[in-house]
């Protein structure tokens, strides 16, 4: 989430999901057919939740994730987006973004969070993640209008320039978080997530996703008829992707690692953001089956009967604490929106059946919480599928599980993939 709450939980490792199935399951179309319809039902509902009327400096409705978070979010707000523009409902992802460009500044920064009060910075001035001019594409794609575009055109430029300043290392030109909390995957050991700890490590999520943010920035150009900028953003994007592979990519080992940029070596940790460039599409043919044989599908690294995890269980630190303070937990939980992102991946790379395995895992196991909550959670215990974060002492006003929703919509478009042919899988054309 990206966010710091002052409360900490215990962990309680007994309660699993009432989902005993799992294993047993034969999984067929019908099967994914019955669960896709069950968590479609279920979703009307739950994500009448995540939207908000417009309210003080937020002019527009507004995304939030719903239970402990008012606020809306950076990454939080694009997925939702997203999947609202999956549902013909795209005028959500363009009031997320309009939101956001209100609060961009005159040297680019544009803060992760906004509040019905205004921007609010967290640890400093790092910006919002690079989403925002995904954000704006997927939106006006599904809205077949870019002429709203227009008059944000130079702010949109001005956010990536101040990407470039700020976070983007000069001698391999990759790009790197501030610190983990940052990347949104607040204590991924992959990276620097204490503040007192001065490292920074050039991240393949990091540059990932500004590679597809540069593409973005690309196709508006394109739209807009500023075929100049189309090419100068096009040519980033492709300098990027080959330094991603080039440098982050170990042949070695088959898996893009993050580097620490004082020493320009390898920080062999296998977590989330080793699998975000194959949401991207960067890695070949044969480098992304490679690393999901090898790493994402093995249950010695990320594969548990829950889900895929969020750090290798061969990690020193994996763990499946429910941790709320400092972090939410990406130690080795399953998150439903990492599940999405390694599914896309999936797709990319030609694993058919582990996809309906992911598809039907995490649509059970959402529509098992709903069922016994009325609402979700943050993430999952990745062995057990005991539901974490928020814990069931934290309650509202009326008694009910404070829950979570967010993101965790894109479980559906996993379902929808798998039944109707119908993929979110976020290209850019």
């Amino acid at each position: 989430m990206g966010i710091v709450l002052s409360i900490l939980i215990g962990c309680n490792d007994e309660k699993t999901t009432s989902h005993t199935s799992l294993t047993k399951t034969k999984i067929t179309k019908a099967v994914l057919s019955e669960l896709y319809q069950d968590l479609y039902t279920d979703f009307e509902k739950q994500s009448k939740k995540v939207v908000q009327s417009p309210e003080g400096y937020l002019e527009y409705p507004y995304l939030i994730p719903a239970g402990f978070y008012k606020q809306m979010w950076d990454w939080d707000g694009f997925f939702m987006g997203s999947y609202f523009v999956s549902k013909g409902k795209p005028e959500y992802l363009k009031y997320w973004a309009l939101n956001l460009i209100k609060g961009i500044d005159e040297e680019g920064y544009v803060a992760g969070c906004a509040t019905t009060e205004g921007p609010r910075p967290i640890f400093g001035k790092f910006a919002m993640k690079p989403f925002l001019s995904q954000g704006v594409y997927f939106s006006s794609e599904g809205l077949n209008d870019f002429t709203w575009v227009k008059p944000h055109y130079e702010r949109l430029k001005k956010v990536l320039t101040y990407r470039e300043i700020t976070q983007q290392d000069e001698k391999t030109g990759l790009f790197y978080w501030d610190v983990a909390m940052q990347s949104g995957a607040d204590n991924n050991v992959a990276m620097n997530y204490f503040q007192q700890d001065t490292r920074s490590f050039l991240a393949p999520d990091a540059s990932a996703l500004q590679y597809k943010e540069y593409l973005a920035q690309a196709a508006i150009s394109k739209m807009l008829g500023k075929k100049k900028d189309a090419t100068i953003y096009t040519e980033k994007a492709e300098k990027l992707k080959k330094a991603i592979n080039d440098i982050l990519w170990s042949e070695e080992d088959q898996i893009y690692y993050t580097v620490d940029r004082e020493t320009g070596r390898f920080y062999k940790r296998i977590s989330y953001s080793s699998f975000v460039p194959l949401m991207a599409g960067i890695a070949s043919l044969t480098m992304g089956k490679s690393t999901i044989e090898k790493y994402l599908l093995q249950p010695e690294h990320m594969k548990a009967k829950y889900g895929l995890r969020s750090l290798s269980a061969s990690d020193p630190d994996y763990n499946n604490k429910n941790i709320i303070v400092p972090f939410s937990n990406w130690q080795g939980p399953v998150w439903p929106i990492a599940n999405y992102i390694y599914s896309i991946g999936l797709k990319k790379y030609g694993f058919n059946t582990e996809l309906e395995w992911l598809g039907y895992t995490m649509g059970s196991l959402l529509v098992d919480d709903i069922d016994t909550y009325d609402t979700m959670h943050e993430n999952y215990n990745a062995d057990t599928g005991e539901p974490l974060a928020p814990s069931d002492d934290h309650v509202d006003e009326n008694g009910k599980i404070v829950g979570f929703v967010s993101w965790n919509l894109c479980t559906e478009n996993i379902l929808n993939g798998l039944v109707n042919n119908k993929w979110m899988l976020l290209d850019i054309n």
